[in-house]
């Protein structure tokens, strides 16, 4: 009985032998040697064609050097460079508010007049007094004179002129004290004027013209915020904060050496001015076991507000360094390994890594050399002894 095969090359084996199974044969003849022949060409290139697209679709990578930047991302909180509450001196009604809420303001300006009246009136006391005192003092001396030229007379005695003398004295100190009751007159009437001791921005007023203030109220009148700089303050862990002393090999070192800082605002977007650290905390968080630094950015734009939170973004520079795709990763039982290539074949290889990267990449520090040809990518899907056909990244 005569009977025929559709044969292709990339049928596979199992599809075959169920064909084959499936087929009724009435009479079994041996097939002829010719047949068996084709037969075994066909399936040995379908399995050499399944071999090459099985290689072909792992991609290879020859391990080297570079150097890399990673970023670090820390919460922060914004505050300006000088924050002044503005409380006033003396005691009184506000007359006038000379100043909006959230309007600029400069060094020396006045925000706000207490009532003046009495302290017109005080100074102009004061300054009576100073007079009287002014005239008393004219007094004393004349009559001290004038007992001196009666005891060079031998008309009085020397009791007579030491009792003139202490009465100049005294008429001295009096003036004194005169002059220095007018001084603080003068200051009380100067203070009814409050003014802004910086240039900034005014913050809320929660006083109105009429209100009784004085210097024991517990709300400043205003606060003014000096945000031509800003203040960033973050905080790093202890071990960092060692890391960066041992790399720079003092904190005043690293202060004047360490790469330039970005921030990242609270909605998403990124800050067009780069920023520097300028302080770090001599003391640790005991219970936190951090280590606060301060960071300064120019805020021209009056975009970065007192009272904030941002995300500040320190880069990390490390040279000649082996780099490696994520993707050329997998994990195994908290392990890391790569496969490399080793004449054709893949061999897995531990490797341990850098703790910090920037989500695309990572460092190597142990596991793989210079030279080295590894699997770029889908790593998770091979195993040990896969014939490879190397095709770079």
């Amino acid at each position: 009985m005569i009977f025929s095969l559709n044969l292709h090359t990339n049928t596979d084996v199992t599809q075959l032998n169920n064909e084959l199974m499936s087929l009724r044969i009435t009479q079994i003849k041996p097939l002829p040697a010719v047949c068996l022949a084709v037969l075994l060409v066909l399936l040995s290139c379908g399995d050499k064609k399944q071999k090459r697209q099985d290689a072909a679709q792992y991609k290879t990578m020859v391990v080297s050097k570079r150097d890399m930047t990673l970023e670090r991302q820390y919460s922060a909180r914004m505050t300006g460079k000088q924050i002044v509450e503005v409380r006033p001196q003396v005691s009184g009604c506000i007359t006038q508010i000379l100043t909006g809420e959230g309007q600029a303001v400069r060094k020396g300006q006045t925000l706000f007049i207490i009532d003046q009246v009495p302290y017109r009136a005080a100074l102009e006391m004061a300054i009576a007094n100073r007079k009287s005192a002014e005239a008393r003092l004219a007094t004393a001396r004349m009559n001290y004179e004038n007992e001196e030229l009666l005891k060079r007379n031998d008309v009085v005695g020397e009791v007579s002129v030491k009792t003139m003398r202490n009465a100049w004295l005294e008429a001295e100190a009096a003036l004194a004290q005169a002059k220095a009751q007018e001084v603080n007159a003068r200051n009380n009437l100067s203070y009814t004027e409050v003014k802004s001791p910086v240039s900034g921005v005014a913050s809320m007023i929660p006083w109105h013209v009429g209100s009784l203030v004085s210097s024991s109220i517990d709300e400043p009148l205003v606060t003014v915020a000096d945000d031509s700089e800003m203040y960033i303050y973050f905080s790093i862990s202890e071990n960092h904060a060692l890391d960066l002393v041992s790399q720079y090999g003092s904190i005043s070192e690293f202060i004047n050496k360490a790469p330039e800082v970005g921030l990242r605002l609270n909605n998403g977007q990124k800050y067009d001015q780069k920023g520097h650290i300028s302080a770090v905390s001599g003391t640790i968080d005991t219970q936190t076991g951090a280590v606060t630094l301060r960071a300064t950015f120019p805020n021209a734009s009056g975009l970065l507000h007192h009272g904030g939170s941002a995300t500040v973004i320190v880069p990390t520079r490390l040279t000649d360094c082996i780099v490696i795709p994520q993707e050329a990763t997998y994990e195994l039982q908290n392990r890391s390994f790569v496969y490399r290539v080793v004449n054709g074949k893949t061999v897995a290889t531990p490797v341990k890594l850098f703790p910090q990267h920037n989500g695309k990449n990572y460092i190597v520090e142990k596991g793989i050399n210079v030279g080295d040809t590894i699997i770029a990518e889908g790593s998770g899907l091979l195993r040990d002894g896969v014939d490879v056909k190397s095709k770079e990244r």
